[in-house]
């Protein structure tokens, strides 16, 4: 395994022991991060209209398309550090 699999995967499990939990907007982008390191570019149809939790998931997810698999895990690993703090 290398060292950047190695602090992602890190990363995964500090993030569920934040002291304090992040907002929104953190919340979205590290969901976006995490899918982009993991899954890839968005696929599937946008969420309806009143599925607004589901809308902003894919919408920030979006947002990555094009974000290389490296990349993505690296701000993933950058992003939770920041919260850790």
């Amino acid at each position: 395994m290398d060292d950047l699999t190695k602090r992602f995967e890190d990363a995964q499990a500090r993030v569920k022991g934040l002291s304090k939990a992040p907002g929104n907007d953190d919340l979205l982008e590290l969901y976006a991060l995490y899918k982009q390191a993991t899954a890839g570019d968005v696929s599937g149809s946008r969420p309806g209209m009143m599925d607004f939790k589901g809308r902003a998931k894919f919408d920030a997810w979006t947002g990555k398309k094009g974000v290389s698999k490296p990349d993505a895990m690296t701000k993933y690993v950058a992003l939770v550090e920041r919260l850790a703090k």
